[in-house]
């Protein structure tokens, strides 16, 4: 019997229950969906609407510091270390937590304090201290949230990296902003609903793995979008020589027609995601050359976010492209600025790697709040981890490296239904271990997915069997956050 028959006939009660199930569901969730988000809402049909909590932002701007950023170097002032400086970490502040194959073997660990100054920058509480390395940042500290407190089980980049973008250290799981496109759908037809840019920066570059961004088990048309830096920022978005626009239309009709008798074969979704993808990449021709072209941008907005934003690939210029993302309704922007692996020589990367990133990280909050955009936008600035507040390798008053230190560290967030210009958090006088109100992974995770307008206990999608979720089977709202 052809393969294809004997499918057809494999129509179980549980499969037939199951196909009409989802497609019921899919009917309510985009009538449901649309009373919700308006005309401009979601186009999405699986997102379940009845999971919905009253939304506080519309899209999130997720920076992250590839290689995990020193703490104690940027963000956690401590100046008692100065008094300590080359003392071996006391055992009792260790406590026996596992070390990383890099530095397990050193014979002895030397308290490295910060060759940096801080700076008290006012909020609404007592005020911040942020390192002299990001001045632009402290200027717009009235509207952080600061956390100090960050911990993860992941102590390698890899493992690190997919936990904070999937929720899980195993590759396969959906990235976050998939899941975003998951739940909210696209506020634009003509640009994807999660972009992805990644600036090269100047320290140790770690693997970035496209999987970071990828839609797992999801539908593949929820994957992130990689726009380049350059002429082309989507690779074979342009038509080639010779073939006018109305040959390219023609081709993409005829693939439909093939691919929709494909799918009456085999009822396989990912024909339809593929048909998507294809119909966006279209749409994309015209758009992507508008959006790259900021030649219409006010001169003092440019000069805003300083000079690198002329230059392509930057991380000034990926800040500003985020904005007019945003601006043209895409729901998850994800910027990732590489090289912030500091075993060694750390003063001398960490100050070009700030250098590249504070002025043009706070002049995207500054243009988002004038442009009345930062209170529905949620943005996110974070590493998968921190770093070791004793040396790797040889300590000078001049020079050090640190390791990676799950334990503790600080992130920041900004607008969307954030509690503007607090700290939250406390870690010891080592910045070793937390002492006050420890923040998961998953916390944060739920936190945001709750500002989005979802119970993160209820955003599911079931595969092979089971009902999987960002959050796994923890989380929990950190509502002291909440604005």
């Amino acid at each position: 019997m052809d393969p294809r028959e004997l499918y057809h006939l494999n129509l179980t009660r549980r499969r037939f229950c199951g196909l009409t199930a989802r497609t019921a569901g899919s009917a309510l969730g985009l009538a449901a969906l649309s009373q919700l988000l308006g005309a401009s809402g979601s186009s999405n049909p699986a997102a379940p609407p009845a999971l919905r909590v009253r939304p506080k932002a519309k899209r999130v701007i997720y920076m992250h510091m590839e290689g995990a950023p020193s703490h104690l170097d940027l963000y956690d002032h401590k100046p008692g270390l100065r008094a300590r400086f080359d003392q071996d970490l006391p055992d009792s502040v260790r406590n026996g937590q596992r070390l990383t194959g890099m530095t397990a073997g050193q014979s002895r660990f030397p308290v490295a304090p910060s060759m940096f100054r801080f700076a008290r920058h006012a909020n609404r509480q007592n005020g911040v201290w942020l390192s002299e390395l990001l001045p632009h940042t402290g200027s717009m500290a009235n509207e952080i949230c600061f956390v100090h407190s960050m911990h993860t089980e992941a102590i390698n980049h890899e493992p690190g990296i997919t936990f904070f973008q999937t929720g899980n250290q195993q590759p396969g799981r959906p990235s976050f902003g998939s899941w975003v496109s998951y739940g909210l759908g696209s506020g634009n037809q003509n640009l994807p609903t999660f972009v992805v840019m990644i600036t090269q920066g100047l320290g140790n570059m770690q693997a970035l793995s496209a999987r970071f961004w990828g839609s797992g088990f999801l539908p593949s048309d929820h994957q992130g979008c990689h726009l380049r830096a350059g002429q082309s920022p989507v690779l074979f978005l342009k038509d080639p020589e010779g073939l006018e626009r109305a040959d390219r239309r023609a081709m993409l009709d005829l693939v439909e027609r093939l691919n929709e008798q494909e799918f009456r074969d085999t009822l396989d979704p990912e024909i339809r995601a593929r048909l998507a993808q294809a119909e966006m990449a279209y749409r994309m021709q015209m758009s992507v050359p508008e959006l790259a072209d900021i030649s219409g941008e006010d001169p003092r907005t440019l000069a805003m976010y300083g000079p690198d934003v002329h230059k392509p690939g930057s991380f000034a210029a990926h800040c500003l492209q985020a904005r007019r993302l945003v601006e043209r309704g895409v729901r998850f922007v994800q910027l990732y600025m590489r090289g912030w692996d500091q075993h060694g020589s750390l003063p001398k990367e960490i100050r070009l790697q700030a250098a590249a990133v504070d002025q043009p990280q706070a002049a995207l909050l500054r243009d988002l709040q004038q442009r009345g955009l930062l209170e529905d936008t949620l943005v996110l600035w974070a590493g998968e981890f921190g770093r070791t507040v004793y040396s790797q390798g040889t300590l000078t008053p001049t020079d050090y490296g640190r390791d990676h230190h799950p334990r503790c560290f600080t992130i920041w967030m900004a607008g969307g239904g954030i509690q503007p210009g607090i700290s939250y958090g406390r870690t010891d006088d080592y910045g070793y271990n937390i002492v006050e109100n420890p923040v998961e992974v998953h916390d944060l995770h739920a936190t945001l997915l709750h500002l989005l307008g979802f119970d993160h206990e209820q955003l599911i999608y079931r595969h092979q069997g089971r009902d999987f979720r960002l959050t796994d089977v923890s989380g929990r709202v950190m509502r002291e956050w909440l604005a």
